[in-house]
């Protein structure tokens, strides 16, 4: 793997973790989360795929869409980007979570919009760092529906996915994906899957859900890129399967709701 560092600081932490669920008209970002050696980590479900990563004092947006504007007084450490469809990318998000020092990490294939937010392009399997944070980019990409016709997300587009490791707590955010060959690699390497639930023209679905989380063994999953409604049709159509299958625990978080992986 290829090592780009972008920041460097490195705290050694400890993790106990505990669930905590947080769920108001407005989710307040935390402003700091030092403490333990691992410290705090809370993900915050956004808009349609997007999330926010708090911990160790940093926080990391990950394809972030839609905010409320009180979220520019909440600015990025890091923002990462799979890809350059509008319901993942807007140049308005972007702008409004900037501070001084906020790295913009994008595919390297976003050429346009690297030179338009002073980023960073970056490819599957490079590697950086964000403060403590490993970062690396993993594969993402769907098929072609019909013989002859383009896919969504080529995998000749090298579109990226991420998995943040936080000293040796490690999320995976999939981004827009069908489940991949390359999951093989992540199998017992993850604690938190953030995986699509469609549609299946465009993302994995229903049973390729199922069939990803049986292959990464993630210990929680968190659905990402549904409509309203649909997380939770997915989890009553899916859940005893899953639990079936898998040990993994759904954490069916609504849009702009919060758990906390806390030290203690």
């Amino acid at each position: 793997m290829r090592e780009k560092i972008v920041l460097g600081s490195v705290i050694a932490l400890l993790l106990v973790v505990v669930i905590i669920e947080y769920s108001e008209d407005q989710v307040t970002p935390t402003t700091s989360m030092v403490g333990g050696i691992y410290g705090d980590v809370n993900v915050t479900l956004l808009s349609n795929a997007g999330v926010m990563i708090e911990a160790n004092d940093m926080r990391i947006y990950i394809d972030p869409i839609d905010l409320p504007d009180y979220y520019s007084e909440y600015p990025a450490d890091a923002i990462l980007i799979t890809h350059s469809h509008g319901d993942h990318y807007q140049t308005s998000m972007i702008n409004m979570l900037q501070k001084e020092g906020t790295v913009n990490i994008f595919p390297e294939v976003m050429s346009i919009e690297i030179a338009r937010h002073d980023g960073v392009g970056v490819d599957p399997e490079d590697e950086f760092m964000v403060g403590n944070m490993k970062i690396t980019p993993f594969y993402m990409y769907t098929f072609s529906p019909v013989l002859g016709e383009d896919a969504s997300h080529p995998a000749e587009d090298n579109y990226t996915s991420y998995i943040i490791d936080i000293d040796g707590f490690t999320l995976f955010h999939a981004g827009d994906t069908k489940n991949l060959p390359e999951y093989d690699d992540l199998t017992g390497a993850i604690n938190v899957a953030m995986l699509p639930l469609g549609p299946g023209c465009q993302t994995m679905a229903d049973e390729e859900v199922v069939a990803a989380l049986n292959v990464i063994e993630p210990e929680y999953f968190i659905p990402i890129h549904f409509t309203d409604g649909q997380n939770d049709q997915f989890c009553s159509s899916f859940r005893s399967t899953i639990e079936a299958v898998t040990e993994c625990e759904i954490l069916n978080l609504d849009h702009f709701t919060t758990h906390a992986f806390e030290a203690g």
